[in-house]
């Protein structure tokens, strides 16, 4: 039995019932296996409507139903660019929020990355460092972290061995 003031318990949504949400999702996990290797899966999940069309609630979710931000636009589901953009969002604010770090990370800069389009993709990018030398770039098109190799960092300080 649930008291009024309990929120309401969100529904995983099955896979298929939103095909764009799905395949943005499936690059966003991928993305987030590479980066946070022992996190489980995001995944969408449903929420009672809260407007007068009855239209169901979606959003993405850790593994264990735990979301933070906005839904997802209903009119994203429909345009493969636009459900990229909208699950790559939320997926960022809810793994930001819900485990109180900065998701995905450059691994040549150790900073927050944000999605954004460059050459017709969605990709992540980063603002760069501190110095001129190290300017904002393009890390990766979104889904495409696992194909990156960690940067060479020659001035890095080597560990001594023995």
């Amino acid at each position: 039995m649930s008291a009024f003031f309990d929120p309401p318990r969100p529904r995983q949504i099955p896979r298929g019932a939103h095909p764009f949400w799905d395949e943005a999702l499936a690059l966003v996990n991928r993305d987030l296996a590479v980066t946070l290797p022992g996190q489980a899966l995001l995944r969408l999940v449903g929420l009672p409507p809260d407007h007068e069309d009855g239209t169901e609630n979606v959003c993405v979710a850790l593994a264990d139903g735990q979301w933070h931000g906005n839904f997802l636009d209903p009119d994203s589901a429909d345009d493969p660019v636009l459900a990229l953009a909208a699950v790559t969002d939320a997926a960022q604010e809810t793994v930001t929020e819900r485990l109180w770090r900065a998701w995905p990370l450059c691994a040549e800069h150790d900073l927050g990355m944000h999605p954004r389009e460059a050459d017709g993709r969605l990709s992540w990018w980063c603002a760069g460092g501190t110095v001129p030398r190290e300017p904002a770039h393009v890390r990766a098109a979104v889904g495409g972290l696992d194909t990156l190799v960690r940067p060479h960092r020659p001035n890095r300080k080597r560990r001594r061995q023995g």
